[in-house]
C-alpha cells in the first residue's frame, strides 16, 4: 500500500528512524525541519483505512490512533495533543483524512509525532516509505508531503471555511465528500461544513447543518462549487446533532458532542 506523509499538503518535516535505542525499533519521529514547528500540527492519514483511537493517558503513547488498511496492514500515530474523536471510537478515513494533531502526551519529552508502519502480523516495518521516500534504520530524511495535493483536491479546508479559532473534533464520509464538525473552545461555538470531493469548482447539490438541543436546525444548502456552510451556533455545554450532504449522499449524527 502507498502512503503520504501524515502532514498537510506542500509540509516538510524531518523523519527520524532512530537506532538503536528507539522503541518499537522501524518507528518514525517526525520532527521540525528548518523553521517550521510541528507542534500543534494536523495529523492526516496517510493512506485509507479505519482509524481506532486510544488513549494511554501519560504513560507510552499517550493520545494514539491507530488506522488498519484495507490490505491488513497498519498504521500508528502516537503523542497526539488532540484526536477527532474520543478514545474507545471508530471512524472510516480516507487518504489526507485529519484525525488528530500533533503533541507530546504520553512518554514524550518534546512535541513530535511517533509513526509506524506494520504488517498485517503486527510486525514492525522497520523501513517504512511515504512519498516515495524510505527512510531505514538510523537515516533521517526530509519528506515533503503530497498528502491531498493535486487538482482533485479540494482546495479549501473544514477550518479556513470555518474560521480562526476552530478545530475537527468530528466528521464523517460521504459519497463525493465529508462533513465536519468543528469547535471553538473560545467562544463555545461550533461549527459545521460539509466538503466537496468530486465535481470541484462546478456548483452542485449539497448541504450542512447543526442543531443544538432543544433549539431549531440551521442549514446551509444549495449548488456550490467546493463546500456547503459554515453554519456556526452556540453550543457550549449542549449535545448536538449535526451532518450534511453531497449530492443523494447524506449523514445526521445522533445527539452528541455534550461537553
Amino acid at each position: 500500500m502507498s502512503h503520504k506523509s501524515p502532514f498537510n499538503c506542500g509540509k516538510t518535516f524531518n523523519a527520524n528512524n532512530w537506532y538503536p535505542n528507539h522503541s518499537p525499533s522501524g518507528s518514525i519521529d517526525w520532527q521540525d525541519y528548518g523553521g517550521d514547528d510541528i507542534n500543534g500540527e494536523p495529523v492526516r492519514a496517510t493512506a485509507a483505512g479505519t482509524a481506532y483511537f486510544n488513549d494511554a493517558g501519560s504513560t507510552s503513547y499517550g493520545k494514539w490512533i491507530e488506522i488498519r488498511h484495507t490490505d491488513g496492514t497498519r498504521t500508528r500515530y502516537a503523542h497526539l495533543a488532540s484526536m477527532v474523536r474520543g478514545a474507545g471510537s471508530s471512524m472510516s478515513v480516507s487518504q489526507g483524512t485529519q484525525i488528530g494533531t500533533v503533541g507530546s502526551t504520553g512518554g514524550s519529552s518534546a512535541p513530535h509525532l511517533h509513526y509506524e508502519q506494520r504488517t498485517s502480523t503486527g510486525a514492525m516495518d522497520t523501513s517504512p516509505t511515504v512519498d516515495g521516500v524510505t527512510v531505514s534504520l538510523g537515516q533521517r530524511k526530509p519528506v515533503t508531503s503530497t498528502n491531498g495535493c493535486g487538482g482533485t483536491s479540494n482546495p479549501y479546508t473544514p477550518e479556513e471555511a470555518c474560521g480562526s479559532g476552530y478545530a475537527v473534533i468530528d466528521s464523517a464520509a460521504l459519497t463525493g465528500g465529508r462533513t465536519y464538525l468543528l469547535y471553538n473552545s473560545g467562544n463555545g461555538n461550533n461549527c459545521v461544513v460539509t466538503m466537496k470531493s468530486t465535481s470541484l469548482g462546478t456548483p452542485s447539490p449539497v448541504s450542512a447543518f447543526l442543531e443544538p438541543q432543544g433549539e431549531s436546525r440551521t442549514t446551509d444548502s444549495g449548488n456550490y462549487g467546493y463546500y456547503a456552510g459554515p453554519v456556526r451556533l452556540n453550543a457550549a455545554n449542549q449535545c448536538v446533532k449535526w451532518g450534511g450532504s453531497v449530492g443523494s449522499s447524506s449523514y445526521t449524527s445522533p445527539f452528541e458532542h455534550c461537553g
